[in-house]
């Protein structure tokens, strides 16, 4: 089992998460993260860290969804391993639903 980042956290970017990984598997992309599947160790300390509850586990139903994408992005963009602002516009969108078709983002963060 891992843990994986849902469509929750787009146009959110909340990073509580980060800086409590002990193994540094997430990365950032432009207004989303992702958590390497291979690289976590399913210590579950980042679940309860988020705000918006956007992390779960990859036995979930929303887990499962987002397992493929946390697993292809988590290679193509840069680790994140402190702390950030979140996203100017995380307190309007922290409750839209659905967001990957309409928000998503390829593109890479800026990482540490």
């Amino acid at each position: 089992m891992t843990f994986v980042v849902t469509d929750v956290c787009i146009k959110c970017k909340y990073t509580d998460c980060v800086e409590v990984c002990p193994v540094d598997c997430f990365y950032e992309g432009e207004n989303t993260l992702v958590i390497h599947p291979d690289e976590c160790i399913d210590c579950g300390v980042c679940e309860p860290e988020c705000p918006i509850e956007a992390i779960v586990p990859d036995t979930a139903a929303s887990g499962q969804e987002y397992l493929e994408m946390n697993r292809k992005y988590s290679m193509e963009w840069p680790v994140i391993t402190r702390k950030k602002d979140p996203l100017p516009e995380a307190e309007e969108f922290k409750t839209v639903k659905n967001k990957f078709k309409d928000w998503f983002s390829p593109k890479a963060g800026e990482g540490d």
